[in-house]
Parts: C-alpha cells; structure tokens; sequence
C-alpha cells in the first residue's frame, strides 16, 4: 500500500476547511493532518506536523498565504503548496508562483480537481486548476512574462515592493500587504533608491511606470 498523502488545510474561514476535509476524507490515500486559521499558524503546524502538501489560501490574518508560502518552503523545501483561492488575477497567480507554490486551484473546484492537484504536487509535479491553466497560456502568449527582465537590477521581493510604491502605497501599508515590518520595508526602498540612482519615491514611482512594472 502506497504511504498515505499527508495534508494541512489552512483558510480563515472554518466551514471552508471543514468542506475541504469532508472531501479528502473520503481519498483512501489521504490523510488531513490539521488545520491552520493564519499564515503564522501554518508555520507552527508544518514544524509539528509534517505534512506532504499544505492547500493555502492567500488572504488570512497573522500573515498572508504569499508570505506563508515563501517562509515555509524557505525552511521546509520539501512540502507542497497549492495555493486555494477566490483571486485568479495575475498578479495574485504570479506572486504565487514567486513565492514557489506548486499548484493554484480556486475555490469552487470540485472535488476531483483538488484531489488531482493534490497527487500531482505530491509526486512533485506542478498543476494548476483549468481557469488558471487558461490566463497562463494567455500570458506567456502575449509575451508579457518580463517581470525578470524588468529592472534586472532588483530582487523579486524590491520588484514586488517598488510595484506597491508606484501605487502610492506607503510602508505602513505596504508592510501590511506583504506581512513585512515598517523597519524592513524602509529598508527595501532605501536599496530600491540607490540600486536606481533615484532621489525619492517619486522618481522610483516614475521608473517603474516607464519600466512597466
């Protein structure tokens, strides 16, 4: 008999993780080693409970799913993640990617998709739910995969940051957003300022639109 799929579910809403673990439960090859209410939770209860692959969602307190996902892989490199979402944006998909989710299945797949993505992430594949496979090939279609190529000079997380900037986020809020501390984003701009040779926000907000970013 193959080992069984060890999964940790974690959304903030309890009746959606119940509605989840009701589905898995009935996989012979599944096991639900717990549930998680926040992004700092996942971390705690990946250390004590080492599941094969953990279903995130994105938006939760205490640290969002992106963060999560990016901590959690950086000390856990083993575990999958497939991302479970209501987002299906870009920007959402690809920050999601970044951070190393192996999957991206949205909330109202039913299910044998999730079931599917689950076997495939735990044999190590990526897989990504029919919606999503779709704005993918759209994407990478249209050329626009050039998020590295844009200002080759950044990291992904200042890339993500100076995005944020040019929305006229301020660090308070960009923190916020990316589960960071006002402290540590200063810092980001403060490298984003000099790797650009650029006197403020301002100019920063400018070169990144020019850029396209």
């Amino acid at each position: 008999m193959s080992q069984s799929i060890r999964v940790l579910i974690a959304d903030d809403h309890p009746f959606f993780r119940q509605g989840i673990r009701a589905a898995l439960e009935s996989a012979a090859d599944i096991t639900v080693v717990g549930e998680a209410g926040s992004g700092a939770e996942v971390l705690e209860l990946v250390k004590e409970l080492r599941p094969t692959v953990v279903l995130m969602d994105l938006q939760m307190p205490r640290m969002n799913g992106i963060e999560a996902t990016r901590q959690l892989l950086a000390e856990q490199s083993g575990v999958g993640v497939i991302v479970v979402t209501m987002f299906e944006d870009d920007e959402s998909v690809f920050a999601a990617m970044r951070a190393g989710a192996r999957g991206y299945v949205l909330k109202g797949a039913d299910r044998d998709e999730i079931l599917r993505a689950i076997h495939a992430v735990a044999s190590g594949e990526a897989i990504f739910g029919p919606a999503i496979a779709q704005r993918l090939m759209n994407f990478f279609g249209a050329g626009s995969l050039r998020t590295t190529t844009i200002l080759p000079e950044l990291t992904d997380r200042e890339r993500e940051i100076l995005s944020l900037v040019a929305q006229s986020r301020g660090n308070a809020e960009i923190g916020e957003i990316l589960s960071l501390s006002p402290k540590t984003v200063r810092n980001h701009v403060s490298n984003i300022l000099t790797k650009l040779q650029v006197a403020d926000r301002t100019e920063a907000a400018l070169r990144a639109r020019e850029a396209g970013l």
